[in-house]
């Protein structure tokens, strides 16, 4: 695979920001323009094989999580839709609660806070107040816990959670567990399996190359069938094409979870997307991103001027790597940065850069020219 092909960006550009939005790449593209000229010039005509690109997306993200079967993916609009699904599907009962950090997005918090006219507690851990992230989630666990909630890698310090850690222990006390994988699904490794997840799910315009309105629900069928539904409409009934289905019944599969039309603009996209990182090897992905996040963590720890604010333990790190400057404030680093065509974010209470695979180490070293040159003081 030819990447300066794929991923043309313009050389005045030093893309870091993988974690919030990622460019498309060429394959993408290419993709995209097909099938709005092939819309354009003979409609619906070959729906049968859009169809056929559908299945082949819930296919291509059974392998990115190593799900047991398709029928338990569903194509959702964001990773938000998803935890509503999840927050509201749920039968509550007033007492219950449950556990996540305070370190979350707020997709993966304000959703949770909205059931408290219910009679339902949040308790959101200090991840830094254990000697694990972990334990310290654990340590807010009871019996009148009900989920366990937690982003696999977190958008502001780049906090990767041992998912297989967690999972066994909620399997143990009887707790469902949720993960919000955006910022590790198209990065790093994820066996839905291994790490017992009971509901994963992850917008597809990050790590995974895609593009925004399109994304992925995992439910095991035990936890699925424990929702109830809160959306209707002819994509969800189990026969789909029967359009005088009277009366109706909803499917068993995860696709319950479609009330309405498929997303099949955004279907070629992300499908192409999840072709070129397949063909690259997820395990190569992986390595590749944290090579390019240990390039990052040597050369900051190495420099006096700036101080790493995300963690530096091998199991802990992901694609994400934030910093600060010592003398320089974050908000005149950063407007000197985006300014300077060095793309990337404020978070974390730092500079949050997020090389992908393909990012060339040159390009993650002019950027940290930029940072430490005097021209910014």
């Amino acid at each position: 695979m030819n990447l300066d092909v794929e991923f043309p960006l313009d050389q005045s550009v030093i893309y870091l920001n993988h974690a919030a939005v990622a460019p498309w790449p060429k394959s993408t593209s290419e993709a995209v323009k097909q099938f709005a000229d092939e819309n354009c010039k003979t409609g619906a005509q070959n729906y049968l094989q859009w169809l056929k690109k559908e299945r082949l997306l819930r296919e291509q993200l059974r392998i990115l999580i190593n799900a047991p079967s398709i029928d338990d993916i569903a194509l959702v609009k964001n990773t938000s839709e998803a935890l509503s699904f999840v927050a509201y599907g749920l039968d509550w009962q007033p007492g219950d609660n449950i556990v996540s950090s305070n370190e979350e997005f707020p997709s993966n918090r304000v959703v949770w806070e909205s059931l408290a006219n219910q009679g339902v507690e949040l308790r959101q851990a200090n991840l830094a107040s254990f000697s694990s992230p972990e334990e310290a989630l654990f340590d807010l666990i009871d019996e009148r816990t009900r989920l366990l909630t937690i982003s696999s890698v977190q958008f502001a310090s780049g906090l990767r959670v041992d998912l297989n850690k967690i999972g066994r222990f909620c399997k143990n006390h009887g707790v469902l567990f949720c993960v919000d994988a955006i910022q590790t699904l198209g990065a790093l490794e994820f066996d839905v399996q291994d790490c017992q997840a009971d509901f994963v799910m992850a917008d597809g315009h990050k790590w995974m190359l895609g593009p925004e309105g399109l994304g992925v629900f995992y439910s095991s069928p035990n936890a699925r069938n424990q929702l109830k539904l809160t959306q209707f409409g002819w994509h969800m009934m189990e026969n789909t094409f029967d359009y005088a289905n009277k009366p109706w019944k909803e499917t068993e599969t995860a696709r319950r979870f479609e009330c309405g039309s498929p997303n099949m603009l955004g279907i070629h996209a992300l499908s192409a997307s999840l072709g070129l990182l397949l063909d690259q090897g997820l395990e190569t992905v992986q390595s590749e991103v944290l090579r390019r996040a240990a390039h990052l963590i040597s050369r900051i720890k190495q420099n006096d001027m700036l101080e790493l604010l995300s963690s530096d333990r091998l199991e802990q790190r992901s694609g994400i790597v934030v910093f600060k400057h010592k003398t320089v404030s974050t908000e005149k680093l950063y407007s000197a940065l985006m300014a300077k065509g060095v793309i990337c974010a404020k978070r974390g209470g730092g500079i949050r850069f997020s090389p992908h695979f393909y990012t060339p180490i040159e390009k993650i070293d002019q950027a940290l020219k930029i940072v430490i040159s005097n021209d910014i003081e």
